[in-house]
Formats: C-alpha cells, sequence, structure tokens
C-alpha cells in the first residue's frame, strides 16, 4: 500500500529508544484527521469481505484503529492486554522476549467458535508480541484469523513475518 500522505506524516526518531534505532512513531497518524481517515478507509478496504465479527486490538496503540475499524465493519472489539488489567477471568500467553519473558491476556469469554477475528497492532518488527496474540486467539478455536499492522518494518534483521505460518493472512499500510 505506502499511502504517500501516510509515509509523509510518519514520524521517525533517532537512536530511540536506544542508539541505532529509528523508532518510527505512529502516534503523528492517529493526530491527524486525514491520515486517520486514510488509515481506516484502507483497512476497511481490506476487511470489508471477510465476514470479520471481532477485531483484537493489542495494547496499547492497538486499540486506536480496531475501534476506529470496528464500528465500519460493526464488528465488535476485544482488548489483549498485559496482565492484570482485564477485571474478569482470563487466558494468558507468555512469550519469549529478548530479554526475558512477557505476557499477554484476553477475557475468557471474548471470543467463540463462530467469531472471525482480526488481529490489529500498530507496528511489526520481530512479531512476537503478534504471535503470542495469534496463539492465545487460536486457543478460542475460532473460524478464522488475519492480522493487521499500521506499519511493518521490513529488515533482514527482523523477518517479523516469518514468525507466522501460511494460516494467517497478514496485512500492512507501510513498509519501510
Amino acid at each position: 500500500m505506502n499511502n504517500q500522505i501516510l509515509l509523509d506524516n510518519l514520524r521517525c526518531i533517532p537512536d530511540w529508544p536506544i542508539k541505532g534505532v529509528n523508532f518510527r512513531d505512529v502516534t503523528t497518524l492517529f493526530k491527524n484527521p486525514e491520515t486517520l481517515k486514510v488509515m481506516a478507509d484502507e483497512m476497511y478496504e481490506l476487511y470489508k469481505e471477510k465476514g470479520i465479527t471481532k477485531i483484537v486490538g493489542i495494547e496499547s496503540r492497538g486499540f486506536v484503529m480496531s475501534s476506529a475499524l470496528a464500528t465500519r465493519l460493526n464488528a465488535g472489539i476485544v482488548l489483549c492486554r498485559k496482565p492484570g488489567k482485564l477485571p474478569c477471568d482470563t487466558i494468558q500467553q507468555t512469550y519469549a522476549k529478548e530479554y526475558g519473558t512477557d505476557t499477554i491476556e484476553i477475557h475468557k469469554d471474548a471470543i467463540c467458535e463462530d467469531d472471525i477475528i482480526l488481529l490489529h497492532d500498530d507496528l511489526l518488527a520481530t512479531g512476537g508480541t503478534m504471535k503470542a496474540a495469534y496463539d492465545l486467539v487460536k486457543k478460542f478455536n475460532p473460524k478464522k484469523i488475519y492480522a493487521n499492522f499500521i506499519i511493518e518494518l521490513v529488515n533482514e534483521h527482523l523477518n517479523g513475518r516469518e514468525t507466522f505460518n501460511n494460516e494467517i493472512e497478514i496485512t500492512s499500510l507501510i513498509k519501510v
């Protein structure tokens, strides 16, 4: 896709959070009404024919476009959060990170077998968090799972797409 309006409004912060990393900041896309509309329109076109019943937004930047898109697709929202943030019984998934592990969770009653799920987050880099979200959602045995990102970092050291098997269709709005 690589819409020029999105690329022109994407902020890059060099050497953050550590030297050598060029951080891609999606908040500049969220604050601009034109880019927000472009993202919502592009995501709607990608998924309007897929029968999505629920969008799983990954904490926290994944919540923004999940909500915007859900209203257009007439779908529900499921929050995928860090432990202790959801008030009812949850199902958890722990996953490896560069230096240790992390855990995400979803309410036990959030997804059913009849659901068609779209997982959404802001950025695909190594794919660790989204792979954990995918594995977590698979425990609910939904009919189908898709994944979407605003930004996909295309870098021979990251290989985020390779984290997933061919069971899931992955789309991204911007590749940098």
